[in-house]
């Protein structure tokens, strides 16, 4: 008996050996990147910055004499001291934190150093206080088309008219692109603008997406847009956040009205009309006051 169970032994240590033989060993994750690359704290260090500010769209390195904007979206371009140096190149975004080519760190220093022009407090004329309004589609264009069948051009004319409204309210000059239901060309808007040679031209949309949990707004300068054009639509963005709706941020793209206009032009997405929620805020009469409210005091913050 004793034997046996000797032998009964033998056999359940042989049996646990092998099944752990073929058992696949767990091993802890990790985040594999690409050789050369770097987030963009350790960017910071290696340049004697700080990282000052991050978000969906873009990160801010500073130190008292320097700041680097780097967009963290596809082609993002980056600036140093507000000067544009150029693309940001390949992107990766682990656990939030964006990670950029350590070919960076050669491109930026050269620039460091270079920002005591323009961070003395020497006298800038002032930005002026005529505003272009721009309500985006009319006419035969409705543009987006609500889940309720809202046309997106009456909600940009109404709001619109209320922001331009109140920017008269506050003592600022409004050249609306568009006062009525019709279409003048993307050209033609551009063109009153430069004509009339305002100090600021925001164009006013609305929003539509397949998903239809969408929702929020977003602000739109150009590709190439200058750092006052960039100044405009964190101003209004900030304002915006205060009407209780989720921003999505601010997003560079080559719309032709924001491209022609020669001065610093914003395009702006109120809300998705796709979204049954939002699409009923957009056509509150309330609603669309407080968005033209905070769009108003966002471009009056801007000017003065």
């Amino acid at each position: 008996m004793h034997t046996r169970r000797n032998a009964l032994a033998i056999v359940a240590i042989a049996i646990v050996t092998a099944a752990g033989c073929h058992t696949p060993r767990r091993s802890t994750p990790r985040v594999v990147l690409d050789e050369g690359t770097l987030s963009v704290s350790e960017l910071a260090n290696r340049l004697g910055l700080r990282l000052d500010e991050q978000n969906d769209t873009f990160v801010v390195l500073k130190s008292q004499t320097d700041s680097v904007l780097i967009f963290t979206h596809a082609d993002g371009r980056f600036f140093v001291n507000g000067r544009p140096v150029g693309s940001v190149g390949p992107v990766k975004i682990v656990a939030g934190t964006p990670y950029v080519s350590d070919t960076l760190v050669a491109q930026i220093r050269p620039y460091l150093g270079t920002a005591q022009a323009p961070i003395q407090p020497t006298p800038r004329p002032p930005r002026g206080t005529h505003v272009a309004i721009d309500a985006g589609h009319g006419g035969h264009d409705p543009g987006a088309i609500g889940v309720r069948g809202t046309y997106e051009k009456d909600i940009n004319l109404a709001v619109a008219r209320k922001v331009a409204a109140e920017l008269q309210r506050r003592g600022l000059t409004v050249t609306m692109t568009r006062s009525d239901d019709r279409y003048p060309e993307l050209e033609e808007r551009a063109d009153i603008a430069n004509r009339r040679d305002v100090d600021l031209f925001v164009s006013i949309h609305c929003d539509s997406a397949p998903n239809s949990g969408a929702q929020g707004f977003t602000l739109y300068v150009a590709e190439g847009a200058s750092s006052e054009a960039l100044a405009a639509a964190r101003a209004i963005a900030g304002a915006m956040a205060a009407t209780g709706s989720d921003s999505r941020g601010i997003n560079r793209a080559d719309y032709r009205v924001l491209v022609r206009t020669r001065s610093p032009a914003v395009l702006i997405e109120l809300g998705y009309l796709s979204n049954a929620q939002e699409e009923a805020r957009l056509r509150s009469s309330a609603y669309q006051d407080r968005l033209a409210a905070a769009i108003a005091a966002g471009i009056e913050d801007y000017l003065r």
